[in-house]
């Protein structure tokens, strides 16, 4: 047993947790746009006990005029104590501050606007002096006249990606705000994005999304486009909600505006404390965080999972048996994972939505079993944690994989596997060597500077511009998943083809159709069946869908983008690999 290995079976045993409500996005009377003029700090900690929410932060506009008032309030209402001059009604506003900052951990932060207008939450622990976060606030260029209207609008500041690196180095907690909609990182509705997007939400120094679609189960939502299966958005990102209030309660269940609570995120937490938020909030552990339903069920995370289905990034077994090759199974799936995007394999249950779980008997037994296959059968031994969960009355065992840092991995030493969408498949040649430039490549670079990520894609060859009476015409931009036949060649009596795999760039040469797995077995049998008669296309702006295939939630789109004479076919598109442009076109043929 290696002591890597060990420590990890000792970690399986922690401390009593208990769920917490938590609302990281209040507004205060520090911020001018606040929508009460006579609410006092009492009323929104008052609203917040009545709501029953355990940690709340105050995240006033590009200030923290408000935490630093209610801070000031209670050191007047302590010194007169101290000197026994306190009068009746101050004693009762002290008792009050007391019970309710008992039973409430308020948290000091402020709502910061970026270079365009983007909104960043910066937390930070309650003892943190307010003369710090000012000066924070002046170190992202908050204008010093500034500092305490609490005005969403200051002017020229910082950058997104400076103002995540200063509060993260100043020890904060950093929450793209409202990520998803106005003001948001993910910059929905704009026209541009693209690399400032991939750039503004994979950045290392930013640890959640706060989104407010966190319930929606569509396959388009934020927290389902940020959970690694895309090749340009490969680190998966914690999503959460908060309510951004600006009043203490809702007028109406219609109205636009929250108040204090009216959207909630649940945490699973050991203490109420900074430490062990930022614990969470900071880990991989996305179950550790949900959506809060008030009496409603609570969300059965593995559920969800399932829902969601086999992909990139996970994967489910019912069985850990050796007979049948279950163990095998997982074993090949954690070698794939490492090799590819990581992910998490759920054990005691298959990915059918519907069916019920079958659980897993002694899952500490389980758990101990698979840790100790993995450190005898891999070479170099992946980064796996493994722990269980609850689902539907049945303990489910789920394996994390961490994206690998010293591939390639093997299984007995001369099996590599690699993830390829929803399945797991040997590696051909082509994608060793690759896999083995790249893990030169990281080993190289630790020695001197910053390692890249391991699935640092290879480029794929972008569409060139053509030009029509003298203007300049994009042909689009190549899909993220699925493959392209590139070139066939006869060799006697058999067809060769070099296979682009379109996630990561890779080119696999000499695939004939007996020996292709099955995504490009179907690339190939449409590429032998005769070229596509450009004639026949109902193109848009050199763009076509060809065809359209679908199973439960699941859609492939083989797709077409013509340059000039030629034309480049897609196959096995997958939604993951649409950019905005292909999203619109497939759209129109929904």
């Amino acid at each position: 047993m290696t002591k890597s290995s060990s420590s990890r079976r000792r970690s399986y045993n922690t401390k009593k947790r208990q769920w917490r409500r938590m609302d990281l996005h209040l507004h205060t009377p520090g911020s001018n746009d606040y929508q009460e003029t006579d609410v006092s700090y009492l009323d929104i900690l008052r609203q917040a006990f009545i709501r029953g929410l355990d940690i709340i932060a105050f995240t006033d506009h590009n200030t923290v005029a408000g935490f630093a008032a209610m801070k000031k309030e209670i050191e007047q209402l302590l010194w007169l104590e101290d000197i026994g001059r306190i009068q009746a009604e101050e004693k009762r506003r002290l008792e009050e501050y007391r019970r309710l900052l008992d039973k409430i951990l308020v948290l000091p932060g402020f709502e910061f606007t970026a270079t365009f207008g983007f909104h960043i939450l910066g937390i930070f622990p309650s003892e943190t002096p307010v003369s710090y976060l000012e000066h924070l606030l002046l170190t992202l260029n908050i204008p010093a006249d500034q500092l305490q209207m609490g005005s969403s609008t200051v002017g020229a500041t910082s950058d997104v990606l400076t103002a995540y690196r200063v509060i993260n180095d100043a020890g904060g907690l950093v929450i793209a705000a409202h990520a998803n909609s106005s003001h948001g990182v993910v910059m929905r509705g704009l026209d541009f994005g693209g690399q400032t997007r991939i750039a503004y939400t994979q950045d290392p120094n930013l640890h959640v999304l706060e989104v407010t679609d966190l319930e929606k189960r569509s396959r388009y939502s934020t927290r389902r486009f940020f959970d690694g299966s895309k090749p340009e958005y490969p680190r998966p990102m914690r999503c959460i909600q908060g309510s951004d209030a600006h009043r203490l309660e809702r007028r109406s269940p219609q109205a636009k505006n929250l108040g204090v609570g009216d959207r909630v995120t649940e945490i699973l937490l050991e203490d109420v404390s900074f430490e062990a938020l930022a614990h969470v909030l900071k880990g991989n552990d996305f179950s550790l965080t949900r959506p809060d339903r008030g009496q409603a069920k609570p969300m059965d995370f593995v559920q969800l999972a399932r829902e969601e289905g086999e992909s990139i990034v996970q994967a489910f077994h019912e069985s850990t048996a050796q007979r049948g090759g279950h163990l095998d199974s997982i074993m090949r799936d954690i070698c794939a994972l490492a090799n590819t995007n990581g992910g998490t394999i759920y054990v005691g249950l298959s990915s059918d939505p519907k069916a019920q779980p079958v659980g897993v008997r002694e899952p500490k037994k389980v758990i101990e079993r698979l840790y100790t296959t993995v450190t005898n059968r891999f070479s170099p031994e992946p980064d796996v944690q493994i722990d269980s969960l609850a689902s539907q009355g049945k303990t489910i065992v789920r394996i994390s994989v961490q994206p690998g840092t010293r591939i390639p991995y093997a299984i007995d030493n001369t099996n590599f596997y690699v993830r390829d969408e929803s399945e797991t498949n040997l590696a051909v040649r082509d994608e060793i060597v690759r896999m083995v430039e790249l893990g030169l490549a990281r080993k190289g670079a630790t020695e001197t500077t910053t390692p890249p990520r391991v699935n640092t894609p290879v480029p794929v060859p972008q569409p060139v511009e053509k030009t029509k009476n003298g203007r300049k015409q994009r042909a689009g931009e190549p899909p993220r998943t699925g493959v392209e036949v590139v070139t066939s060649e006869k060799r006697q009596g058999t067809i060769y083809h070099t296979v682009r795999d379109l996630r990561n760039g890779n080119l696999i040469h000499n695939v004939t159709k007996s020996s292709a797995r099955k995504l490009w077995h179907y690339a190939i049998t449409q590429a032998e069946a005769g070229a596509v008669d450009p004639k026949k296309v109902q193109w848009h702006n050199n763009m076509a869908v060809l065809k359209q295939r679908s199973k439960g939630d699941n859609i492939w789109y083989d797709l077409a983008l013509r340059e000039g004479n030629q034309i480049h076919v897609y196959y096995g598109v997958t939604d993951s690999g649409l950019n905005d442009e292909w999203l619109a076109l497939v759209g129109e043929n929904t």
